[in-house]
């Protein structure tokens, strides 16, 4: 079940789910100290209560199992969803739960009217790469970030057209 986040305690649990998820799944590609950084700049409570009342984001809780497992962030941006955020504990990846995230987010697309889903990934983030592109996701190239405090992001853009 996919849930929007409306409230604190639910901001509470996505910061929570981002600082077990980041910690152990991207400690080993980009290091303890831009995990943190990134924690504490754009998954903390306080950065995700500003974007989703201040900058037009969305979160949605992934539930499984009466558990909560996952989330979601996206935005609308021109013709496009902006995936931010899809994030699973590594527990329950391969399951099918990231491929029911995606429909939903197909689903959402459809009804606002958005062409395509587009997202960023870690270039290093070679599980996650392969389970976009079996989920129809194109790489368009590569986009590098700079996001401060001597950090940046080497992504690959991708993106899925939805209709």
């Amino acid at each position: 079940m996919i849930i929007e986040v409306t409230d604190q305690r639910q901001i509470d649990i996505v910061a929570s789910l981002a600082k077990k998820i980041w910690t152990e799944c991207y400690t080993p590609i980009i290091g303890r100290d831009q995990v943190e950084y990134m924690l504490g700049t754009f998954q903390s409570k306080d950065a995700i209560s500003a974007q989703i009342h201040t900058e037009g984001c969305r979160y949605f809780l992934i539930e499984e199992d009466g558990a909560y497992v996952g989330y979601l962030g996206v935005r609308s941006k021109d013709k496009e969803l902006f995936l931010s955020k899809i994030y699973i504990e590594a527990s329950r990846r391969g399951k099918g739960i990231g491929r029911k995230a995606v429909q939903f987010l197909e689903h959402l697309a459809s009804l606002r009217n958005l062409n395509k889903i587009s997202l960023t990934v870690n270039k290093n983030n070679l599980q996650s790469i392969k389970a976009y592109e079996k989920m129809g996701f194109t790489n368009l190239g590569s986009v590098v970030q700079d996001i401060g405090n001597g950090f940046i992001m080497d992504d690959f853009k991708m993106e899925k057209i939805v209709f």
